[in-house]
């Protein structure tokens, strides 16, 4: 079903690693200028929350990307994952009937 072995990687969690160590933004001043709590912004850059249109429009416009990219990272974690439990759960599925 998938040719894609390796886990991509939760977009919370590049956007911490990648936008905001580079750019010396804290999480905390990500939170103040998005509006979004600082408790679920940490959520989302641990990669345990997943990132919302709303989410991705506010963050898309202080960082200066499209909130597709967000969203488009989104569900490519989310749609790996997904994919990842049918394959497990056809597998048993299989078994059970033999």
């Amino acid at each position: 079903m998938s040719n894609r072995k390796l886990q991509p990687e939760h977009p919370g969690v590049l956007m911490k690693n990648y936008y905001l160590a580079h750019r010396k933004i804290t999480a905390t001043k990500l939170a103040q200028e998005t509006g979004i709590s600082r408790k679920h912004l940490s959520q989302i850059l641990n990669g345990h929350a997943p990132i919302t249109a709303n989410t991705a429009v506010r963050l898309a416009d202080f960082l200066e990307t499209s909130a597709e990219m967000w969203l488009n990272g989104q569900m490519a974690y989310d749609l790996w994952h997904s994919k990842k439990e049918f394959e497990q759960q056809k597998t048993l599925r299989v078994e059970a009937r033999v």
